[in-house]
Formats: structure tokens, sequence, C-alpha cells
């Protein structure tokens, strides 16, 4: 991901500056599933924690369990390069999260040749997604029964639909933007840091905590 900017020429050749530091920094597809898989335990644990209710009153309990019983946390991360923005997405009660962003599928040269042209796209967990100590920022939100089974079919259908990345159009700003659009949630410029983004996101609803989807 990276800023719009006025003119093509300084970001291509961002891109090829940092194709050497990334060549060193991207693991291969088998450090990849071998990292998410170590990172998994600490991301449940995260997700774990944050879904437990520390010692409060029953008045304060009672508050909790109206945010809703299933969420969508939006979050960006750090990179060698801009930093990216994915959603984690599930049910409170449960320690398994599932993960959606939009990022170019391969290895670095496809993430220089992105800045270009479209590439190839991956919409599952990229590598750090699922590492709290890479976490930036993060906006969580919460929704009832109902609400989820509509949310979670869009993010699935919107996996299912971003066949391509690319830096300038299609990115992953762009991506958890349009799944805040679709949950009714006022959505911030889209080409900017994705810290900025989901900082901006939470800002620009209040903070919000619950969100209830209008009647189709």
């Amino acid at each position: 991901m990276t800023n719009k900017p006025d003119r093509s020429g300084p970001c291509i050749l961002a891109g090829f500056a940092l194709a050497a530091m990334l060549a060193c920094t991207t693991p291969s597809a088998s450090a990849h599933e071998a990292n998410k898989r170590v990172a998994e335990a600490n991301a449940l644990a995260t997700t774990e924690t944050a879904s437990r209710p520390a010692p409060q009153t029953a008045r304060r309990a009672v508050a909790r369990a109206e945010k809703g019983p299933y969420y969508v946390d939006f979050r960006a991360r750090t990179a060698a390069s801009w930093g990216h923005a994915f959603v984690w997405y599930g049910k409170t009660s449960e320690r398994a999260v599932e993960v959606a962003g939009l990022t170019p599928a391969g290895d670095t040269w496809a993430y220089v040749l992105g800045h270009l042209t479209w590439v190839p796209a991956e919409t599952g967990a990229s590598y750090g997604d699922l590492d709290p100590d890479y976490l930036t920022a993060n906006y969580r939100v919460y929704l009832n029964e109902a609400d989820a089974k509509r949310v979670f079919a869009y993010i699935k259908k919107l996996q299912a639909s971003s066949p391509v990345w690319n830096a300038e159009t299609t990115n992953c700003t762009g991506f958890i933007g349009d799944i805040a659009e679709y949950m009714g949630l006022k959505v911030p410029y889209r080409w900017q840091r994705p810290e900025n983004f989901v900082n901006s996101l939470k800002e620009m609803n209040g903070d919000r905590q619950m969100v209830r989807l209008s009647t189709e």
C-alpha cells in the first residue's frame, strides 16, 4: 500500500528502491506458512484477551454484552514498505480468528510490478497479520448474529471477487474500506498509510463500538 502521488514517477522509483530490501525481508512460501502457524498462538491469545472482560461490576458486564457476540476488527501493521491494512473477524466467544486483506501474490517483484500495473492478488492472511507485535492501529466494532452473517458473507464475496492488486487503485486500504462502507461506517480518504487510515476510520465514527446494518 502506498500514498497516491500526483505523478507515478516517484512511486515507481520508490518501488524499485525497496526491491533489494524487500528481497531480504520477504519469506519463502514455506517460511510464510510456518510463521503463520507460530504467530497464530499469539494472535489467538490476543483475541481472547480482548474479548475477556476484566474484573468489573455486573453493570459493566451487561454493557459489554450489548456490544454483540461477533466482531470485525480493522487493523494495520508494519511492513518493509508502507504497511498493510486488513481485518480480523469472528465470534467473541471463540479463540479462532479469520483474516481478510488484499496483497500482491508472489515475491518482492510482484509488489514492485504492482506499482506499474495490476498483479495477481491474495486475500487471506499475509506475513505478520497474525502477529500482535506488528500491530500499529486497530478499530474493533461488534455485530449481532444476523448482521454478522451478512457482513461475513460480504467479506468472503469481496475476497472471491478481488483477483488483482495495484498500489495506486486496488490496494489494501481500498479493500477494508469497502468492508467498512458495507457496514454503514463513515470511510476516510483511502489513499493514505494503513495506520492513518484505520485511525481516521475510528475517529470519524466516534470510536463507535456497535454496528447495526440497515434492513434490506
